[in-house]
C-alpha cells in the first residue's frame, strides 16, 4: 500500500481523464466542515474554492524598516521576554489588490487583417496597445481611433483574464517584447513597452528586449509620402529658370487665395445724399477682400432712419473704376487694371464707386497694419464727420388757465398720462405756518377806488396767494375776501407768484387787476431782510423741555439713546442730534444744534457717547452737596467744536461706506467660490507681477460681471490690507484676506475703519488736540 502511494505521487493529474474510477482521493490537512452555502442576490448558491471563486492573490513586499528606537539603555524587559518572531523577515505578504493597485504594464504591438473589399491592398496593419493589470491579472486591448477610418476602433478586447498559451490564464511572465501574443484567433506581435514596464521586469530579473519599429502597410506608407516634402522647394532662381525655358506658369490667383483667404480690409465711409428733399449723411462700410480683390459695400442704418433694412448696397464682386455702365456679351473684357485695387482707398480721401462719391474717414486696425507692412503706406488718422446736432426748439409752455392747481395742470403738459403731483414735504415741514403779508392798493384806479386797501397773503409752504380787503367805516363797499387762496399767475411776469414779486413799490397783476405794493408787516420785513425768518429759541428752556420730555416718554435712558442713535453705532453725531430735535418740534439752526450738542459732549470730541448722554440727562445718585444742579448751558458758539463735529460726522459716514463696500465685495468673493479662482486667473492674465492696482482689481471684477465704484474698491483694499500701497496690492493676500475677514465685517473695528477712512478721504487739514487725555483728529 505504501508502494502504491509512492507510485501515485509522480502521476500528473492533468493527463488523467475526469471519469469515474480514474480519480484519487486527496489527502486532507483540515477536517472542519467547510462553509459553502452563500446568499447571492437573494438566491442560495453553493460556492467552492476553485469552482466558483479563487483564493485571494498575495505578493511579497519588502518590509519597512523598524521605526522603534531603543536608545542607549538597550532593549526593555518586555522585548526580551516577548521577542518579535517576524523581525528577521525581509519581506511580508500583501494582497495583490493593495500592493499592485493602479500598476499597469503597457505593451505596443500590431496585427494583420485581411482585406478583400479592394484590389489596392491585400492586408491592413493595425496598431494596438495591450494593458496588463497586475492587481487582478486582467488585460484589455485598445486601438487608437482614426478619423474617417471606416472600421471599428477603440477597445478591441474588453478587460478580463486572457487564456494562457499552456492552459490556465495569461500571466505577466508570458508577455515578452518580440514574442507573438495569440488571443482569440489574432496574432499580435509585441514590438515595444513603456518605461514602467521595463523597470518592473528588471526588478523581477527578466529584462525586455529592445523595442522594434511598428510595421507599416501600403496605405500608411502612402500617407507618410504625401505628408512629406513635395518635390524641390520653390525658389526665385528656380522660377527664373523655368520661365526662361518656357515653363514655370504659377497660378497667381490660387496663390493669392491661399495666402489672403478670410482677410478683409474694412473702411468706414459716408455719402452725402443730395437727391432727397432733406439733406442726409449716410454711413457705409467698404469691404475689400484680399483673397480675390472683390468689393462689398454695406450701409449702416442709424436708429429711426425710416429706411428699409437692406444693408447690402453692392453685393460682393469685382468693382470697375468710374461710373457704373451696362456691358453686353459682345463688349471686350476688361483687364485687371480697370478694377478697383486696395491702393485706391485712403483715409481722408474721396473715392468714386458706381457713380457715387464716398468719403473714407476711418479704417480698422487690420487695414492699417496691412497698408503699413505690405504696401508701405501709413493711413491718416480718423476724420470727424459727425454733423452738429440739430437744435430742436422746445414748444412754449401753455399759459395757466386757472382751473385746478398749477402742478396738476403742468402734469398734463409733461405727460400724456398725468400723475398726481408730489408735494414737497421738506418745504411743507420747514415753512409750515409762515405767511408773508403785504398792503396794496389799485394801480391807476378810478377816483372812488383810490382809498381802498388790500392785504396780499403769500403762504411760503405751498406758494399760494390770497387777497382780502379789511373793512373800513363809511366805505359803502362790501369788504372781505377778494381773491380765494390758490396758486395764481402774475400776468406781468407770466409765471406763478413768487415771494420776490411782492416788494414795496412793485406792481403785480392778477385777473386783469393791477395792484401796487405799499407796505408790509414787521414779520415780513424781517424775513426779507434776513433772508428768511429765523426762529430764536431759549436754548436753556429747550434743553430742560427735552430732558423732561424724554423722561416722561421713555422710562429707560437706554431706550432714549437708541431712539437718538439712528445707525446703532454707539454714538450720536451732529446729524442724528438735529433729527432728534426736529422730532420734538424744534427747528434750530446749525449753530444752535452745536451749542446743545457741546453741552452733552463732555469730552468735546465731536460726538456724544452713551455715558455722556446719561450724565447730562440723569441726576447723580449720591451727591456731597444739597440741591446740586446741573452745570449751566454755555450758549457761545465754538467754531473749533463745529469742525470736530463735522469731522466726526464725515468719519461715521465713511465708516458706513467702508462697511457696505467691504460687505458687497465680500459677497462676490466669499459666497461665490468660483469667482475666487476666476479672479485669480484674471489677475494672472492682467499682469505677470504679484501685485495689481485698485484700477486693475476694478477691471477684473467688471470682466466677471460685477460692477463696483472704483472708490469702493479702494476702501475695501485699505480695510482688509491696512497700510498697503493702493498701486501695489498683492492680489493673493487680498483674496485671502477677503475670505478670512468676511464674517468679521459685521463687527468692524473702529480703528481699522478710521485708518481706511483717512487713507481714502480727500486730503484735509489734520491737527491733534488732547481733551480728557484722549487724542482727537480734526
Amino acid at each position: 500500500m505504501a508502494g502504491y502511494a509512492t507510485g501515485m505521487e509522480g502521476v500528473d493529474m492533468n493527463h488523467v481523464p475526469n471519469l469515474p474510477g480514474y480519480g484519487f482521493r486527496r489527502k486532507q490537512k483540515q477536517f472542519h466542515k467547510p462553509q459553502t452555502f452563500q446568499m447571492v442576490n437573494g438566491v442560495r448558491v453553493e460556492q467552492q474554492e476553485g469552482v466558483t471563486f479563487e483564493r485571494p492573490k498575495f505578493v511579497k513586499v519588502a518590509k519597512a524598516m523598524d521605526t522603534r528606537r531603543h536608545g542607549a539603555t538597550g532593549k526593555s524587559i518586555h522585548s526580551e521576554e516577548y521577542p518579535d518572531h517576524h523581525a528577521h523577515r525581509d519581506a511580508t505578504s500583501h494582497p495583490a489588490w493593495d500592493a499592485f493597485d493602479r500598476h499597469v504594464l503597457r505593451f505596443y504591438g500590431w496585427f494583420q487583417e485581411a482585406v478583400v473589399e479592394t484590389n489596392l491592398e491585400n492586408y491592413r496593419v493595425r496598431h494596438c496597445a495591450i494593458l496588463y493589470y497586475l492587481e487582478d491579472d486582467t488585460c484589455h486591448v485598445t486601438e487608437k481611433k482614426m478619423d474617417n477610418s471606416g472600421i471599428p476602433q477603440g477597445q478591441l478586447i474588453r478587460r478580463h483574464r486572457f487564456p494562457g498559451p499552456d492552459g490556465g490564464y495569461l500571466g505577466w511572465a508570458d508577455l515578452q517584447v518580440g514574442n507573438v501574443l495569440n488571443i482569440y484567433g489574432r496574432a499580435i506581435q509585441l514590438c515595444d513597452c513603456d518605461g514602467f514596464t521595463r523597470q518592473f521586469y528588471e526588478t523581477q530579473g527578466m529584462d525586455q528586449m529592445p523595442g522594434e519599429p511598428l510595421e507599416q502597410d501600403a496605405f500608411m506608407k502612402t500617407m507618410m509620402k504625401e505628408d512629406g516634402p513635395k518635390g524641390l522647394p520653390k525658389t526665385a532662381e528656380r522660377l527664373y529658370r523655368e520661365v526662361a525655358l518656357g515653363g514655370g506658369h504659377i497660378n497667381t490667383d490660387m496663390q493669392q487665395f491661399l495666402e489672403w483667404d478670410r482677410k478683409v480690409c474694412r473702411f468706414y465711409a459716408i455719402m452725402d445724399d443730395l437727391s432727397m428733399p432733406q439733406f442726409e449723411r449716410r454711413p457705409f462700410q467698404l469691404l475689400f477682400f484680399l483673397a480675390d480683390d472683390t468689393v462689398e459695400i454695406r450701409e449702416q442704418y442709424p436708429l429711426n432712419c425710416g429706411r428699409d433694412s437692406f444693408p447690402i448696397f453692392y453685393r460682393r464682386n469685382k468693382l470697375p473704376r468710374g461710373p457704373a455702365a451696362l456691358h453686353g456679351p459682345l463688349d471686350q473684357p476688361k483687364g485687371k487694371d480697370t478694377y478697383v485695387r486696395a491702393e485706391d482707398f485712403g483715409v481722408g480721401q474721396p473715392v468714386q464707386l458706381l457713380g457715387y462719391n464716398f468719403f473714407v474717414y476711418d479704417a480698422d486696425e487690420f487695414t492699417r497694419q496691412y497698408f503699413s507692412e505690405e504696401l508701405g503706406t501709413q493711413l491718416d488718422p480718423r476724420t470727424d464727420v459727425r454733423l452738429p446736432e440739430r437744435a430742436v426748439p422746445r414748444p412754449p409752455t401753455p399759459k395757466y388757465t386757472g382751473y385746478g392747481s398749477w402742478e396738476d395742470s403742468m402734469g398734463s403738459v409733461h405727460s400724456l398720462m398725468p400723475k398726481p403731483p408730489k408735494r414737497d414735504m421738506v418745504k411743507l415741514y420747514e415753512q409750515d405756518g409762515k405767511v408773508l403779508r403785504f398792503t396794496a392798493q389799485f394801480h391807476g384806479s378810478k377816483v372812488e377806488d383810490q382809498d381802498r386797501l388790500f392785504v396780499i397773503n403769500f403762504h411760503l409752504f405751498d406758494d399760494t396767494v390770497s387777497i382780502h380787503e379789511p373793512p373800513q367805516r363809511n366805505m359803502g363797499i362790501v369788504t372781505g375776501r377778494y381773491l380765494e387762496k390758490g396758486i395764481h399767475v402774475n400776468q406781468i411776469t407770466g409765471q406763478i407768484f413768487k415771494d420776490t414779486d411782492l416788494r414795496p413799490g412793485s406792481i403785480v397783476k392778477v385777473y386783469n387787476r393791477e395792484f401796487e405794493i405799499v407796505d408790509m408787516d414787521e414779520y415780513t420785513r424781517k424775513h426779507v431782510e434776513e433772508g428768511g425768518n429765523i426762529r430764536t429759541y431759549d436754548l436753556a428752556a429747550v434743553l430742560e423741555k427735552i430732558r423732561e420730555g424724554m423722561r416722561q416718554q421713555y422710562p429707560l435712558v437706554r431706550d432714549i439713546f437708541r431712539r437718538f442713535d439712528a445707525d446703532k453705532d454707539g454714538v450720536i453725531t451732529q446729524k442724528e442730534f438735529k433729527e432728534a430735535l426736529n422730532k420734538w418740534g424744534f427747528q434750530p439752526t446749525t449753530e444752535e444744534v452745536l451749542v446743545l450738542m457741546r453741552h452733552f459732549d463732555v469730552r468735546q470730541d465731536g460726538q456724544i457717547s452713551y455715558n455722556e448722554f446719561c450724565d447730562v440727562l440723569l441726576d447723580e445718585d449720591y451727591t456731597q452737596h444739597m440741591l446740586k444742579t446741573k452745570p449751566p448751558l454755555v450758549q457761545d458758539f465754538d467754531p473749533a467744536y463745529a469742525e470736530r463735529a463735522q469731522a466726526r460726522a464725515e468719519e461715521r459716514d465713511e465708516t458706513e461706506k467702508v462697511r457696505k463696500a467691504a460687505r458687497a465685495v465680500g459677497d462676490v468673493i466669499y459666497k461665490q467660490s468660483q469667482k475666487f479662482f476666476r479672479l485669480f486667473k484674471e489677475f494672472s492674465h492682467i499682469t505677470h507681477h504679484q501685485t495689481v492696482t485698485c484700477a486693475q482689481i476694478h477691471k477684473a471684477l467688471l470682466e466677471n460681471g460685477n460692477e463696483f465704484d472704483p472708490e469702493d474698491i479702494r476702501r475695501t483694499v485699505m480695510y482688509v490690507l491696512p497700510g498697503v500701497n493702493p498701486d501695489k496690492v498683492p492680489y493673493v493676500d487680498f483674496l485671502k484676506a477677503m475670505v478670512t475677514s468676511f464674517h468679521d465685517l459685521a463687527q468692524l473695528a473702529e480703528g481699522a475703519l478710521r485708518d481706511a477712512w483717512w487713507a481714502t478721504a480727500r486730503p484735509l487739514h489734520r491737527s491733534e488736540l488732547s481733551v480728557g487725555g484722549r487724542r482727537i483728529y480734526t
